[in-house]
């Protein structure tokens, strides 16, 4: 079994300018090899097939080892043999070129042979990892995964330890730093090794992450699908952050939206922007302002395990959850221009601004990633549903119609019937998940249990308070 344990590291003064001086470098060893593998790349792409344009001589690997994932380097390997004996020279990846060109960059930089071996290797692979992403998302237009981006002082933040990792009691001994002191607010089990380590720096600190590893125990063994007797629906909101199909509903705190951290983080950012740019009174009011949004983070983090805790506890076999398009939802507005005059028209952008806010505070996909591991924790299937139209198809009738649903009501213009939109599009997910397990025919079961358990309101004459139905108003004409 393989899991990963969190503490928060006591440097001292010495060891966290060490860590930061390496962080600096192993960003400007990231850019680098991402920018070779761009000029690699942009050779090729402008070359096309030709390895060199004036002789109009074709791409060989004999003479030319440019390709599309590329690195200027040595390419080959000259010292693999084979079973036989036989020398085997075969071509070496983007990424194996790079970490074999690490101890000519040592002997041109010598600094560089401060950071641990491991460390530089693991910061290649990191770009390769973000290749390989870019590549099979490519393939499944799902996935949503960009280009590698050159990193900043904010968003590069961590580095990889792969070995020579040790604790004993409260002190870790990390190659190259040393012993350090940190807080055991969790002790390791006995028998597991240590595979990996991370270091990040936060707002508040460094902290480490050790990957952990004991053979022994069996990884967790989901149950399966024919063996799925009992599925729980999940609708996530803003509102309300979660609806149960059992009818219980979880609070959105709304943690960063909310009036009181809205009026404190426009404080504190305004603070930042009347400071000199540059000065130390800038650097504290920034500092002040990042430890507040870690304080935020950490919150929401806190309240989704106890939320993810809570929709896994329940007594199911599996847990459908719907498969958003968060990226694509935090989309601008198409632009609107005028047909003659070109000027730009109001795209209702502005009003979409706080929509993104709250659904970037709602963190649905962290939210989705904690249930997916309690329930893996547990032996509980979890299924992704296509939540299209789930809001506004009617379960008894089952008539689709935008106008179904009025903010949290719904109420069928068919038929009348009527419930809480956002529970009624948690069955509903559910009742897709059963189709998935059982085939078509648990949503003719589910469709006659909803007919049979229909609210009175519903058929009566009137389907909305004050309002006439299609019904209703058809007989009137008539």
């Amino acid at each position: 079994m393989l899991t990963n344990y969190a503490y928060k590291l006591r440097p001292n003064v010495n060891q966290s300018k060490e860590m930061g001086g390496w962080l600096d470098m192993l960003r400007s060893t990231y850019n680098w090899s991402l920018s070779d593998r761009i000029a690699q790349y942009n050779q090729q792409f402008i070359q096309g097939d030709y390895c060199d344009i004036r002789t109009r001589g074709e791409a060989c690997p004999l003479t030319c080892f440019v390709s599309k994932n590329g690195a200027s380097g040595e390419p080959w390997k000259d010292t693999k043999v084979d079973k036989d004996g036989k020398l085997k020279n075969p071509r070496r990846s983007a990424g194996d070129i790079q970490i074999t060109a690490l101890p000519e960059l040592k002997k041109r930089a010598p600094w560089f042979g401060e950071i641990d071996s491991t460390v530089l290797q693991q910061n290649v692979k990191r770009l390769d990892t973000a290749y390989k992403n870019f590549f099979s998302a490519r393939r499944c237009a799902n996935e949503g995964r960009g280009f590698p981006k050159f990193k900043n002082r904010s968003n590069f933040t961590s580095f990889t330890y792969q070995m020579g990792v040790k604790v004993q009691g409260s002190k870790i001994y990390l190659p190259k730093l040393g012993w350090m002191r940190f807080f055991n607010s969790r002790m390791i089990p006995f028998g597991f090794t240590i595979k990996a380590a991370t270091i990040r720096k936060r707002q508040d600190g460094w902290y480490v992450s050790i990957r952990i590893e004991d053979k022994t125990i069996p990884d967790y063994v989901q149950k399966p699908l024919n063996e799925v007797n009992s599925i729980l629906g999940c609708d996530l909101g803003i509102t309300k952050l979660v609806h149960l199909s059992d009818r219980h509903q979880i609070d959105n705190p709304k943690f960063s939206t909310n009036k009181k951290a809205r009026r404190t983080l426009k404080i504190r950012q305004r603070r930042v922007s009347r400071k000199v740019k540059g000065s130390k009174n800038r650097k504290k009011a920034v500092r002040k302002l990042g430890r507040f949004h870690k304080k935020i983070a950490d919150k929401r983090v806190a309240y989704q395990w106890d939320v993810a805790n809570k929709i896994v506890s329940r007594n199911v076999d599996a847990i459908a959850l719907e498969d958003l398009n968060i990226s694509g939802m935090l989309k601008r507005c198409k632009v609107k221009t005028d047909e003659i005059t070109g000027r730009f028209l109001k795209n209702g952008q502005s009003r979409k601004k706080g929509l993104n806010r709250a659904i970037s505070d709602a963190s649905w996909s962290e939210l989705i990633l904690k249930i997916e591991y309690l329930a893996a924790k547990q032996g509980k299937v979890v299924i992704k549903i296509n939540p299209k139209h789930s809001s506004q198809e009617c379960r008894n009738c089952g008539h689709i119609d935008k106008s179904n649903r009025d903010g949290e009501k719904f109420i069928c213009t068919e038929c009348g019937y009527h419930e809480h939109a956002d529970i009624g599009a948690a069955k509903t997910i559910r009742d897709r998940g059963l189709e998935i397990v059982r085939g078509d025919s648990a949503k003719l079961a589910a469709r006659q249990l909803n007919a049979q358990n229909v609210s009175p309101r519903s058929t009566s004459k009137r389907g909305e308070f004050g309002n006439l139905c299609k019904q209703d108003i058809k007989a009137a004409k008539s």
